[in-house]
């Protein structure tokens, strides 16, 4: 069955290199209200670690949505977009370092790269230097965006995932998958297992933002879209059991 106990730790991966996109979001406590979920944050280094053990390498991304959002802050609170997505840089940074913190305290190696130079607490973005380290075992996390304002975190994850020459890009979201309307608003809405890029650009299907999916269609990069709220979800993603919606050329 799956996702039972076995397909934790058994099986060959599909994948040899992956890029984990998460949203920062994902990492607030919707009980506690923290901004970073400490049993959240253990949970994902739970999931990360156990792809890990089984040798692939891991890239990650993750958003800075939970702490500050630079779109917003121009709408709601009379920022500069500029402004707002450098501080929304800086959260993914913050997030980035939690992110590390609970992966080596659960015995992975971890590097932090950064796009914003800040030689304190992160390294700089190295295209082969990333590669190396992930060669060598070590989860990377990409912080602070591309280091532009004007482009989201998936596009981040599109660009680095096309850089370092990864398998897939796995965008874990709190939906298990692409529908084919909103299926919060619908309950009726019919999820898809597999799309091609075409087909999700005639229908519209919001899967990535526009300038990260053309990256990704451009360059024949997959994407697979699933909810990290399923337990081992991204251990059997990446064992390639059928979860979520991949989209693909």
């Amino acid at each position: 069955m799956a996702g039972d106990a076995d397909s934790e730790t058994k099986g060959k991966p599909k994948y040899k290199r992956i890029v984990l996109k998460i949203s920062g979001e994902a990492l607030k406590g919707d009980v506690t209200g923290e901004v970073i979920d400490g049993s959240i944050l253990q949970a994902m280094a739970d999931e990360v670690k156990k792809v890990h053990e089984l040798g692939v390498q891991v890239g990650m991304v993750v958003g800075g949505g939970n702490i500050f959002r630079g779109q917003l802050g121009e709408k709601y609170r009379g920022i500069d977009r500029t402004t707002g997505d450098h501080m929304g840089m800086l959260a993914t940074a913050i997030n980035a370092l939690a992110l590390m913190d609970c992966l080596e305290k659960n015995g992975v190696p971890v590097r932090v790269q950064s796009a914003i130079p800040m030689d304190k607490v992160a390294e700089p973005y190295i295209q082969r230097r990333a590669i190396r380290h992930m060669e060598k075992g070590r989860v990377v996390i990409f912080a602070a965006g591309t280091g532009n304002p004007y482009f989201s975190t998936d596009t981040t994850a599109a660009l680095r995932a096309n850089e370092i020459q990864a398998d897939v890009i796995m965008k874990a979201t709190n939906v298990d998958g692409v529908y084919d309307k909103d299926p919060a608003k619908h309950n009726d809405a019919v999820r898809y297992d597999e799309l091609t890029f075409m087909d999700a650009l005639k229908n519209r299907l919001n899967v990535m933002d526009s300038t990260a999916f053309s990256m990704c269609m451009d360059n024949d990069m997959p994407i697979l879209v699933f909810s990290m709220a399923e337990k081992n979800s991204v251990i059997r993603a990446t064992l390639g059991e059928e979860i979520g919606t991949i989209v693909h050329n």
